[in-house]
């Protein structure tokens, strides 16, 4: 098991941070999430998915996870990803919402 430097770090971190608000906030999923009974999707499960503490953990564990099995490839899937996270964290510091 290997330790990530501190670029592969920030990579998986800035993918991990990116996914977390994909799965949780994003309205590409909205299809999905209304499918889910209104008492799930509001209770514990609702709770864990827009927690960055708690589902932002296994998001991040799994990013980790994936760079030991096959490390060039997640880190290119990563680069992408946090590609993205810089989009999103430009338009809200620079958008006009």
């Amino acid at each position: 098991m290997s330790i990530p430097n501190w670029y592969q770090a920030l990579l998986l971190a800035l993918a991990a941070w990116r996914t977390f608000q994909l799965l949780a906030y994003d309205d590409v999923f909205s299809p999905i999430y209304d499918r889910i009974p209104k008492g799930i999707r509001e209770g514990k499960v609702g709770d864990f998915v827009s927690c960055p503490y708690c589902f932002g953990f296994w998001i991040a564990v799994a990013w980790w996870g994936a760079w030991q099995l096959w490390e060039h490839g997640t880190l290119v899937a990563a680069t992408v990803f946090a590609l993205s996270a810089g989009v999103v964290a430009g338009h809200k510091l620079l958008g006009s919402e």
